[in-house]
């Protein structure tokens, strides 16, 4: 084996756990985004729904 196989096979294997690594901080980052965005549509539809109309405390006093 020469030097240069031997560094490629010493240097592809923190390849492939650094490109795990990003693919899953990725992952986070985008359903985190997406979780962020869904609760503000939520948000937003609660907004502007109207608010029901709630009887206020008793009428006997």
């Amino acid at each position: 084996m020469n030097s240069v196989t031997a560094a490629l096979a010493a240097i592809v294997p923190s390849i492939g756990v650094g490109a795990l690594f990003w693919l899953t901080i990725r992952s986070l980052v985008n359903a985190d985004r997406n979780e962020r965005a869904a609760l503000a549509r939520l948000d937003a539809q609660e907004a502007a729904a109207p608010s029901p109309i709630v009887a206020s405390g008793d009428s006997e006093s």
